[in-house]
């Protein structure tokens, strides 16, 4: 039992005892070669949460180790991404804090808040809650939080002081204030830089086209010194391990990250869970569990704060270098982070003339790749009402600000989800002309036989307090429609999974009052949990068990022909959990 436990916690102990040797040489390449894109991609996003470069490898160093012990992906690769990166530095942006240090305090403390809430998720197994992300929402935060995210890195590009936002309108109302102060120097780097990577990725895609770019910058300025004619460079980069420190709380931002931490949790594990279900796909020697991942994510970012990481999650690009390099299992995450700890320990240094321009173009690159303005054309076509909550997400998060962006964005797609439920689908159903086939009447308009005598009804959703008028408004309106030659109401019931109180005491009362008025009513297609409900209400004590009836055409023909279940009928019509008294054998 305590071994089962552990494997749950630890799935490393699954696959570590048939780990082979030939596994090692793939394992080794594709994590060394993720380790060296996180590191320049570590040093890009810790820029853009704001913070000193160095926490770049911090957040690729510990959570990597972690989850490669903790995580159910074999081929995911943690650390610093632009989207939280920037969230990050919007969430902590709206605080009033003086200074770096505090900075710094702030952030590692929002790794371990973040930290815990997907912990906690995990633990109580609510992976499901990252569904209310619908696609639209997240398609169309992720392509504002892009185009934001490549628009602030103009102030390195440019070489300006721009004001720190991430309003769209207040970003480039400042650029266009300050283009005429860009430094020239600083812009021709980094449009370079842009270029190269480019270029090198149309040349071939096996290319190291950052590793490159980074090589170029650094070269260029040792030997031409340009740092003195006003281009910024990374500088030193402090050697050695991250101080091993408790994160520093305070009170009074505990309230005000609230919503940013929530929204990271629920960001961070949706990027990582995304990337690792695509990648899933491909491999069938493991599956990947959601709850777990939460829980390996979650520890990733505790254990990681007391290390001085910020936020941490997947990135999709590390995650793809390392499955199409042919890693094989957590090992390689592993080769990723020794990689990271041997240049935070001897090779920082080296980093020294990294001209901060070649770092924003690297972003840029990264990040607008992430607009896909393909998909709400295609929602515009295909399926309108998605539409909204893909402009309403996007707008708000352009305008008003990143967090508030996706939160509304749940919010309206919460409110679609509940529309939808309120006011399903509900066809009118008749005979198609030669068949026993009974379908929607505005589908075979021209193909159906109506009967002004029979009205079949199809409600296509739960049945419950939120849309039970909505059924009462419909069904009455259908039988007022039909006047006075109506004899018999068919309730179609195939698509009904759940009746609940509320709405069984509205059918108990309507079909009283037409049972009073001469109407017959059958039930046809009830499921057998729908079939339980019914025969625990008094419901079937008006409806009658004898109106009961497997498929729509045989209630019919009961009505015209005068036709009885069959035994067999009989058995399977009346089954419930609850009636086994009723069944007449």
């Amino acid at each position: 039992m305590k071994t089962n436990f552990l494997k749950q916690i630890f799935p490393i102990l699954h696959w570590l005892p048939k780990y082979q040797k030939k596994m090692l040489w793939n394992d080794a390449v594709s994590g060394t070669t993720a380790g060296i894109l996180a590191i320049a991609q570590g040093m890009a996003y810790a820029i853009i949460a704001g913070l000193p470069p160095v926490f770049g490898l911090y957040a690729a160093l510990t959570p990597q180790i972690v989850y490669a012990f903790m995580g159910t992906s074999r081929q995911l690769s943690l650390g610093a991404v632009a989207m939280d990166s920037l969230i990050v530095a919007a969430g902590i942006g709206t605080l009033n804090i003086v200074g770096v240090e505090q900075y710094i305090a702030a952030a590692v403390f929002l790794a371990l808040f973040v930290g815990s809430i997907q912990l906690l998720l995990g633990t109580f197994k609510l992976g499901f809650l990252v569904n209310f992300l619908s696609k639209p929402v997240l398609s169309g935060f992720t392509s504002a939080a892009a185009i934001i995210i490549g628009l602030s890195q103009l102030k390195h590009l440019l070489g300006v002081d721009l004001a720190q936002t991430n309003q769209i309108h207040v970003l480039l109302s400042e650029v266009v204030s300050k283009v005429s102060q860009t430094h020239l120097l600083s812009f021709g780097i980094g449009i370079t830089g842009v270029v190269l990577i480019k270029t090198f990725q149309k040349i071939n895609k096996k290319i190291p086209a950052i590793l490159v770019v980074v090589v170029f910058g650094i070269l260029l300025l040792y030997f031409t010194q340009w740092q003195l004619d006003g281009i910024k460079i990374v500088g030193n980069i402090p050697q050695g391990l991250p101080d091993l420190r408790i994160p520093s709380f305070n009170k009074d931002q505990f309230t005000e990250l609230i919503p940013v931490a929530i929204t990271l949790a629920m960001v961070g594990f949706t990027e990582a869970i995304s990337i690792a279900k695509a990648i899933e796909e491909r491999h069938t020697e493991y599956e990947i569990d959601p709850n777990q991942e939460l829980i390996a994510l979650g520890s990733a970012n505790i254990i990681g704060s007391f290390a001085q990481s910020y936020p941490a999650t997947a990135s999709f690009s590390r995650s793809a270098i390392q499955d199409q390099g042919g890693a094989k299992s957590g090992i390689a995450a592993l080769f990723s982070a020794g990689l990271v700890l041997l240049t935070l320990l001897f090779l920082t240094p080296l980093f020294y003339y990294l001209p901060i321009p070649i770092l924003a173009a690297i972003i840029m690159v990264s990040i607008f790749g992430l607009v896909d303005f393909s998909y709400p054309k295609k929602l515009w076509v295909k399926n309108r009402e998605e539409c909204i909550p893909y402009l309403f997400t996007f707008i708000i998060t352009m305008t008003v600000g990143i967090p508030q962006g996706i939160l509304f964005g749940v919010l309206i797609s919460l409110l679609t989800m509940i529309y939808r439920t309120s006011n399903p689908h509900i066809a009118v159903l008749a005979k198609i002309k030669g068949t026993q086939y009974y379908k929607n009447i505005r589908r075979f308009e021209g193909d159906i036989e109506i009967d002004d005598r029979i009205l079949i009804l199809r409600f296509d959703s739960q049945l419950f307090f939120g849309n039970k008028d909505y059924f009462k408004k419909e069904l009455l309106k259908q039988i007022k429609g039909k006047g006075a030659a109506l004899e018999l109401i068919i309730i179609n019931a195939e698509t009904i999974n759940y009746i609940d109180s509320s709405a069984l005491d509205m059918l108990e009362k309507i079909f009283d009052d037409h049972k009073n008025q001469g109407l017959r009513i059958m039930i046809a297609g009830a499921t057998g949990p729908v079939r339980d409900i019914i025969f625990k209400h008094d419901l079937i004590q008006i409806i009658g068990k004898e109106n009961l009836f497997i498929k729509t055409s045989e209630a019919v023909n009961a009505f015209l022909e005068g036709t009885t279940n069959s035994d067999i009928q009989k058995k399977i019509t009346l089954q419930s959990k609850t009636n086994t008294d009723l069944i007449e054998r």
